[in-house]
């Protein structure tokens, strides 16, 4: 049981943390403060940094991981695209990432309650996304 929700839960935050990444990649050059730009490559570096520690811990359980749902991820490109289209600003910027990090945090969160049985390197791991998200969106309120 401990070794399924382990991969189960690092399945998720694989997931989640790409879609992160994807997501600051979909926004970043659209940027106009040089500041929030900084901001963004800083936080994109830190979940790339995680993707790699989450990668690790899967390799050892010899599980190649989890992509977005295509689903997901299309319709967060669309709802992008669409809304930089109609007003392409930093607000506008601030607004979709954070929308983002309390999507990401919530289903990490519910994650973190389902998979119980999970190992904790692994919950920690979880936890840390969730805090960086977190931080995130806490330092993106000045541009909203």
């Amino acid at each position: 049981m401990v070794e399924q929700d382990t991969i189960r839960l690092l399945r998720e935050c694989d997931a989640g943390v790409k879609m992160g990444v994807s997501s600051i990649e979909d926004v970043l050059e659209k940027a106009q403060n040089d500041d929030l730009k900084r901001l963004l490559r800083e936080y994109r570096t830190e979940h790339e940094k995680l993707e790699d520690e989450i990668r690790a811990l899967l390799e050892q359980y010899q599980d190649e991981g989890k992509d977005p749902a295509m689903m997901a991820k299309g319709m967060s490109w669309v709802k992008t695209n669409v809304k930089l289209t109609m007003e392409n600003s930093d607000e506008t910027i601030a607004d979709l990432i954070t929308d983002g990090c309390n999507m990401g945090i919530k289903s990490l969160t519910k994650y973190l309650n389902q998979y119980k049985a999970a190992d904790e390197t692994s919950k920690d791991l979880v936890k840390r996304l969730i805090k960086l998200e977190e931080e995130l969106e806490r330092d993106l309120r000045q541009y909203l």
